[in-house]
């Protein structure tokens, strides 16, 4: 998970977090906490990275609609950054 870039660890988390999204309910989601417009240019391509890294599978609603769901790697390497996270953030 070291080499993801910040947006790509929240698309992980969104993914993470939801029952087979599809990408315009991520894309809302993500548009919710920044705030901002997220485009299709920046959102699709960083989901592609997670699914060639193994973190994410694309699968199929219809002929128009991927959804998408996070592997049993991708749940690990959730699991490990909490961990690292939890050595230096304490939260009450």
């Amino acid at each position: 998970m070291y080499d993801l870039t910040g947006f790509q660890r929240d698309l992980l988390y969104v993914v993470a977090g939801q029952d087979e999204p599809h990408g315009l309910a991520i894309k809302d989601e993500l548009e919710n906490y920044y705030e901002k417009e997220i485009h299709h240019g920046r959102l699709y391509p960083n989901l592609d990275t997670l699914v060639d890294k193994g973190l994410i599978e694309k699968g199929s609603r219809d002929q128009r609609t991927n959804v998408y769901s996070v592997t049993r790697r991708g749940t690990r390497e959730i699991e490990a950054r909490r961990e690292w996270e939890n050595q230096y953030v304490e939260l009450e």
